[in-house]
């Protein structure tokens, strides 16, 4: 069985909690009141006695029951939301995702998360902080639940930027990175990719919940999901330039790459150049025919003095083409 959380508003004020999900329907036949439900994990049956209490639309209890991207599904008596929470773990490099469905109705709103990753104690705060606008029933809910989703990828966007500054700096180190931190930036960067598929259909959430033609919320509550909108408009655009920064950054890497191994070749082959002049001078003088000062000291001296003075000339020329 999993956890479950009950709360009653009655003209913006909290009633009572704690309630067993058999006590809903005599909860929303008070006039004025609204009714949450939070199931953290729930069982077959839980979802059973839910929808049997509110009337839930079987295609909507089956989403619930597998993975779903963010959306907004409506159906006749109530709309159905699903959307993700997302945070960033740093020490592996991956996402903390958790799908937070969501049943809207007249009156009352039920959520749903997969896992207890994403503290529904963190909505709790965010609905008691506004005890004025919870007079507003469901859409305040509503508004309050995505206000601190939306929140969630505020942080992940700076952690990600954080993070790319980093890498910024590092890649113009001398040293290149290790592979355990390459690894680390291919799993980040799959991270961040995963974070747009999961950021990006928000956009279309919360803009059919402020279409003017189809949305049902409150005049009073109305800007606040304008709000959100606009934060999900500003992460998108922030993911945007990140996906760019991180595209840049391998690039510019690729380069700097490239352009130390053309160094490091450049170097190579001065030095196997200076090499070789002493390799030619020896290799004249080892030929098995008669030559000036062939055996004779004169010819010892006169081999060797080539050598050094060619090597010296060969070596101030690179060093003066920055070769080497």
């Amino acid at each position: 069985m999993g956890d479950v959380h009950t709360r009653v508003y009655r003209h913006g004020a909290v009633t009572d909690e704690g309630f067993p999900l058999e006590e809903v329907s005599q909860h929303l036949a008070h006039a004025g009141s609204t009714v949450w439900i939070d199931l953290c994990v729930p069982s077959t049956e839980q979802l059973q006695v839910v929808a049997a209490e509110l009337g839930l639309h079987e295609l909507a209890v089956e989403d619930v029951l597998g993975p779903q991207r963010p959306k907004l599904d409506r159906y006749a008596t109530h709309l159905f939301l699903s959307c993700h929470a997302v945070g960033l773990d740093l020490e592996r490099g991956s996402l903390v995702e958790t799908e937070v469905d969501a049943f809207i109705g007249q009156g009352w709103l039920v959520t749903i998360r997969e896992n207890s990753l994403f503290d529904v104690d963190r909505v709790l705060e965010r609905w008691d902080r506004s005890p004025d606008l919870a007079e507003h029933g469901v859409d305040f809910l509503l508004y309050g639940l995505l206000d601190v989703v939306v929140d969630g990828y505020f942080e992940v966007i700076q952690a990600l930027d954080d993070y790319h500054e980093l890498m910024s700096e590092r890649i113009f180190a001398e040293q290149s990175l290790d592979p355990l931190r390459q690894r680390y930036w291919f799993t980040m960067r799959r991270a961040m990719f995963r974070f747009h598929r999961l950021v990006v259909p928000m956009r279309e959430v919360c803009g059919s919940l402020v279409r003017r033609e189809h949305s049902q919320v409150a005049e009073e509550i109305y800007p606040y999901f304008l709000d959100v909108h606009d934060h999900v408009l500003g992460v998108i655009e922030d993911l945007d330039s990140l996906r760019q920064v991180s595209a840049t950054i391998i690039d510019t890497d690729l380069g700097l790459r490239g352009h130390r191994q053309n160094l490091i070749v450049k170097k190579v082959s001065g030095w196997a150049a200076i090499i070789a002049v002493p390799t030619l001078v020896t290799g004249y003088y080892g030929m098995n025919v008669p030559y000036p000062g062939s055996g004779e000291d004169v010819g010892v001296l006169t081999s060797t003095g080539l050598m050094i003075v060619a090597c010296i000339v060969v070596y101030h020329l690179f060093r003066r083409r920055q070769w080497l």
